[in-house]
């Protein structure tokens, strides 16, 4: 059969009006077929496995479904609501061993799955191990997460988002910040990182600062970006965030000085074959196709802005997935690992570190003293 390109998006912790922690985490993906082209207002089906340890350990649950994709071939489902075939969601154990994510596709609609990827599911899942967030509900049922954060906070409709901050320094008064920003499209969703805020329509991002010394007080910054394709996933690391597309990525960062307002780091960047995910650690974050990656930093001293490093990475065999841990980011292929690094006293701007090191067979597995 011929194998389907899929797209994973975004893992997010799927929040409920009740006074309990919810059992599903959110998904988002882009079918695409073996041309490369979207599977548009079509119907895929889909396999979801979560395994043990490794990408090739115990498989702890599975679930399938069948979803209808948009004009854009995306699609939305509950991992922990589909009809389950290994297991019970609430029965996972998040907290022992690492979890890792596989996906299995028909893009005909049927059950002759094919894998397309395995990768690691980071920090956001084991909320449900922490089992610990507060919620409460409005009269419409909005749920709202209870964080203690550094004092701003946005609130968005389909087209308005407006700010409320608090001077980290306590010299202001909590003030809503000028007047509204509003989108030509409705707003999809947002990212948060420290003292940055970054929400998101289809084709429009918008990034909102909190001064960390508080000579300032918070700002939407400058005019909004926008992309030339749908945007389709966010990723924040300290005071940066990356907004990306299918083949596009915008950085938004925070001066950790202060010396500078929040900014948009100059031009987009852009990979010849479509954006597969990205990865953070620390000041660094990684967005990644199926053979190229590229690398984001921020100086920790302040002493320069957020930047792209160089040119983009490539790979000969398809890109799988990422490890972090402090400021450094692997991206691995089958038989192939690249490090990127940032030079924690900022003597150097972030870099790949030289040239890949391969393995004479295919890479299974990490760990970084970063995870559980």
């Amino acid at each position: 059969m011929k194998q389907a390109l899929f797209l994973l998006l975004s893992c997010l912790l799927t929040m409920s009006s009740f006074a309990q922690v919810p059992q599903g985490i959110s998904y988002q993906a882009v079918a695409f077929n073996s041309g490369g082209s979207p599977v548009v207002n079509g119907t895929v089906g889909v396999k979801i496995s979560l395994l043990d340890q490794s990408i090739t350990g115990t498989v702890v649950y599975a679930e399938t479904h069948t979803k209808t994709t948009n004009a854009q071939g995306l699609f939305n489902l509950n991992i922990g609501q589909g009809t389950a075939t290994v297991g019970t969601f609430s029965a996972i154990n998040w907290g022992a061993n690492s979890k890792f994510i596989k996906v299995e596709v028909d893009p005909a609609g049927g059950s002759n799955y094919t894998t397309v990827g395995t990768n690691q599911l980071m920090s956001v899942p084991y909320a449900l191990f922490a089992g610990n967030l507060s919620t409460v509900s409005n009269s419409n049922s909005m749920s709202l997460k209870n964080n203690s954060g550094n004092g701003c906070i946005v609130v968005y409709s389909n087209t308005e988002a407006k700010a409320f901050y608090l001077n980290p320094n306590g010299s202001n008064t909590g003030s809503w910040t000028g007047s509204n920003v509003t989108f030509s499209s409705p707003i999809k969703g947002s990212v948060t990182s420290n003292n940055t805020v970054v929400v998101y329509s289809d084709t429009e991002a918008k990034g909102y600062y909190l001064n960390p010394n508080g000579t300032n007080t918070g700002s939407w910054s400058g005019s909004n970006v926008t992309f030339t394709s749908p945007i389709i996933g966010a990723i924040a690391s300290n005071n940066c965030i990356i907004v990306y597309s299918s083949t596009e990525a915008k950085a938004y960062y925070l001066n950790p000085n202060g010396t500078n307002t929040g900014s948009w780091s100059g031009s987009n960047v852009t990979l010849s074959s479509v954006i597969k995910g990205a990865i953070a650690s620390n000041d660094t974050i990684v967005v990644y196709s199926s053979t190229e990656a590229k690398g984001f930093y921020l100086n920790p001293n302040g002493t320069n802005t957020g930047s792209w490093s160089g040119s983009n990475e490539t790979f000969t065999s398809t890109i799988k997935g990422g490890f972090a841990s402090g400021g450094s980011i692997i991206i691995y292929s089958d038989t192939e690992a690249k490090g990127y690094y940032l030079n924690p006293n900022s003597f150097n701007t972030g870099s790949w570190s030289g040239s890949n090191v391969t393995f004479t067979s295919p890479i299974i597995g990490g760990v970084s003293t970063g995870q559980r």
